[in-house]
């Protein structure tokens, strides 16, 4: 089961992270784990350690507003899984976040070894949901899969520029905070309203704050 892979583990909270590495170590001989308490930290875990093969994503680190963490992943690091591990058991929540890119979703309060088979399918290429989620009515998610589909589009900076459009920023403020000229975020911003069918800055900032409130309960 993965005897050398390397997790890394996004929670705020220490204990979780050290109960659940104690938990999965005796089950993956050789296994490392990479911590991380926040979405600052997670993105330095990621870029120094490129080669990680599973990422465990707390849905509601420091940093994290929805599904915007998991988006950003998905957009600079495609080929790195991610599993979401929450404290939430809400079916179409897991469901949703699957639809976001995420390649699993673990109640925090699985037994160890539910969390162990979840892992290991996931290494294994596998998409891992509880059985609650498995049984949910697809129809539900259309909406919420196109929303994934235009937002998976964007390129690493046209998902940073979009994040700042949604703080209500000026291109000329997004310009100097990304070090590039005005012209080039107005080509972004085209780019973005193109991909993500909207006509205007506000419908763009809803689009994003969809990723957040995804991530709520039904």
């Amino acid at each position: 089961m993965g005897e050398s892979a390397r997790i890394i583990v996004a929670d705020d909270h220490p204990l979780f992270r050290e109960a659940l590495q104690q938990a999965l170590a005796p089950m993956m001989p050789g296994v490392s784990f990479i911590e991380a308490e926040s979405f600052e930290s997670l993105q330095a875990a990621v870029g120094d350690c490129e080669d990680a093969d599973l990422v465990l994503l707390d849905l509601e680190m420091p940093g994290a507003q929805g599904f915007s963490v998991l988006a950003w992943l998905r957009t600079q690091y495609p080929a790195l899984p991610v599993v979401l591990v929450s404290a939430t058991s809400d079916a179409g929540v897991m469901r949703r976040a699957v639809d976001f890119g995420a390649s699993g979703f673990i109640p925090k309060s699985s037994p160890a070894e539910t969390i162990s088979e979840a892992i290991a399918a996931v290494l294994e290429g596998e998409i891992w949901l509880p059985e609650a989620a498995l049984a949910l009515d697809d129809s539900t998610l259309s909406e919420h899969e196109e929303l994934a589909r235009r937002v998976a589009s964007l390129t690493p900076q046209q998902f940073r520029v979009l994040d700042m459009l949604a703080e209500g920023l000026l291109n000329k403020q997004i310009a100097a905070e990304l070090q590039v000229s005005e012209a080039t975020i107005k080509a972004h911003v085209t780019a973005i309203f193109r991909k993500l069918g909207v006509r205007s800055r506000t419908q763009a900032a809803v689009a994003a704050r969809r990723l957040e409130t995804s991530a709520r309960p039904d």
